[in-house]
């Protein structure tokens, strides 16, 4: 397995042992059930697989290096290299400059770039209209592209559906960084709409079979009809689909792809209810079912597919709490709340900063888009559960100062050092 060189402090001595041993104890990763830190009083039950993933290590070392092999000239990053305000408050303390924000929002102007500029594409890829763009200013991205190529893998997977004349239906989240991007790559070879959600499929499901039943006809009621559910799919999906999109014509064949940090379970339920609307549609044979309907396999990311795997696994473990720690704005971390939530009381927070004492803890609730305080959070039970786990873009140092904050509250720091040595 290729590793990476991304900054010791992002390390964690004790996080990395318990790694090692996981890996050596279940090589095939086959084990989903959680690791037991014993700390006498308080019982830390940690995810089997958490933390930084191919792909943000992969952008990691690009970036830090090129800050390095650059002394002098402008560095800029597209936008937040990973959804994590430690790593990215540490490249803008080294000069990076960032152009756009998370959603998409200028920063700086593309007018103020100069054609020896140094500009990193992120982890989440760019749309092909930004990488146009630079190209016209004189900056060349090839070199520090840090795409993740599991997200090149849905944009190859899209471009085989486009040659085939299938649609690209995305499930994402249309202001995502990711989906934009993909969203930009499936639409220069093919129709392509995002769904957000469950609820949006079935929206869209609908349409398809209110489209299909209209009867063709020169009719012209029947033509203002069509004309009028083409109107409403395309008023209730305002800002998701290509240019040029038909309703009428670019939703009798079609295919699933997603963001990559998607909840695998949602992925998977919108395909089959968009796989069963076609065959109710035009018919239950299996070659109907390929003419309409793209054979796509699942386009999440392994590290995302591990990490939702490895939570569901740690919620088969009594516990009192489940604590996520991770970026925000972080998709996938917040789709780990989400799974930790059905379960248990559970705290987003992105650093052990957050944890103020045994009583008080601040959070971010993901409903309503804020952080909020909460007291007498931790419960008096003895020994105290745990769960932890952190999203793909958070540093293991954090994870093991969230845990030192705990044992510090249950005075068993010793035994965490005892751990780290053994």
């Amino acid at each position: 397995m290729k590793t990476f060189n991304v900054p010791i402090t992002y390390r964690s001595p004790l996080i990395t042992a318990l790694k090692n041993r996981r890996r050596e104890e279940d090589k095939m990763k086959r084990d989903f059930m959680p690791a037991l830190l014993e700390l006498g009083s308080l019982h830390i039950y940690l995810a089997r697989h958490f933390g930084f993933c191919y792909g943000v290590e992969n952008t990691i070392e690009i970036s830090f290096r090129t800050v390095d092999e650059n002394p002098g000239k402008r560095i800029f990053l597209l936008s937040e290299m990973i959804h994590n305000p430690l790593v990215n408050a540490d490249l803008a303390s080294r000069g990076v400059r960032f152009i756009q924000d998370t959603y998409g929002k200028q920063m700086i102007p593309f007018e103020d770039l100069l054609p020896g500029d140094i500009v990193i594409i992120p982890a989440f890829g760019t749309t092909l209209e930004i990488e146009q763009r630079l190209k016209e200013i004189g900056i060349q991205t090839e070199r520090y592209n840090t795409t993740c190529p599991f997200v090149e893998k849905v944009w190859n997977r899209s471009a085989q559906m486009a040659k085939k004349e299938y649609t690209v239906i995305v499930h994402g989240k249309p202001g995502h960084e990711e989906t934009r991007a993909t969203f930009s790559h499936a639409a220069a070879g093919s129709p392509t709409l995002v769904v957000r959600d469950m609820q949006e499929a079935r929206e869209l499901a609908e349409y398809i079979k209110a489209i299909a039943a209209i009867i063709p006809s020169n009719d012209p009621a029947t033509t203002r009809q069509k004309e009028a559910l083409a109107t409403g799919l395309l008023s209730r999906f305002a800002g998701q689909y290509s240019e040029g999109f038909d309703p009428q014509k670019d939703l009798r064949r079609i295919g699933v792809v997603n963001q990559t940090t998607m909840l695998a379970s949602d992925t998977q339920a919108i395909a089959d209810l968009l796989r069963q609307t076609m065959i109710e549609v035009y018919g239950p044979t299996g070659a109907a079912v390929e003419e309409y309907f793209a054979d796509t396999r699942d386009t999440l990311c392994y590290a995302t597919l591990d990490n939702q795997s490895a939570v569901m696994g740690m919620l088969e473990t009594p516990a009192d709490l489940a604590i996520v720690v991770g970026g925000y704005n972080s998709s996938n971390t917040s789709h780990l709340v989400e799974l930790c939530e059905e379960k248990l009381p559970t705290y987003f927070i992105s650093s052990e900063e957050k944890i103020v004492s045994p009583k008080e803890i601040w959070h971010y609730d993901i409903h309503r888009k804020l952080e909020e305080r909460k007291e007498n959070w931790l419960p008096a039970t003895t020994p105290a559960r745990i769960l932890i786990t952190s999203g793909a873009s958070c540093p293991d140092a954090i994870v093991e100062a969230v845990i030192r904050k705990m044992a510090t509250f249950f005075g068993e720091e010793a035994h965490l050092d005892v751990l780290v040595g053994a």
